[in-house]
């Protein structure tokens, strides 16, 4: 079996859990942070948020070039945890390849620890581009819970 390599990253959100558990599930909400950079567009998403259930969504840079990723739920316990495959469509570097993105909420206070997982990652490059990407995603993700955005 190959290597494959994991990223994690860890954020205090000044937010409930349920609050950011629904930003995750809800297709109208995740349009507005699920992209790595502010200036970029998120066109289509369609989530349904059970296990079994599929997403699909579409990014756009500000070039007009547009990368779109899909997959299946595994894991949906409200307010604790999301599991998901992760998969780039053509014309991504890592098209080919099935990854897996856990998201963790833990309470602290009125605040929610959020830890997410990428694993399965086929090299430490594209380990390295989707902490690029997730960073930007979880900037716009407090944008949107802390700043009602």
């Amino acid at each position: 079996m190959p290597k494959t390599y994991r990223l994690r990253l860890t954020r205090l959100l000044d937010a409930p859990r349920r609050r950011v558990f629904r930003a995750w599930a809800d297709p109208n909400e995740m349009r507005r942070f699920l992209r790595p950079h502010e200036d970029w567009t998120t066109p289509s998403l369609r989530a349904d948020a059970r296990v079994g259930g599929r997403y699909r969504l579409t990014m756009r840079a500000p070039d007009g070039t547009t990368y779109a990723t899909g997959g299946v739920y595994r894991v949906v316990k409200p307010y604790e945890r999301l599991t998901f495959t992760w998969t780039w469509e053509d014309g991504h570097t890592a098209a080919r390849f099935e990854t897996e993105v856990t998201v963790l909420l833990r309470a602290e206070g009125a605040k929610t620890r959020l830890t997410l997982i990428h694993d399965l990652l086929p090299s430490a490059a594209e380990r390295d581009g989707h902490r690029e990407g997730w960073t930007g995603c979880l900037r716009c993700l407090r944008a949107h819970i802390e700043g009602g955005v």
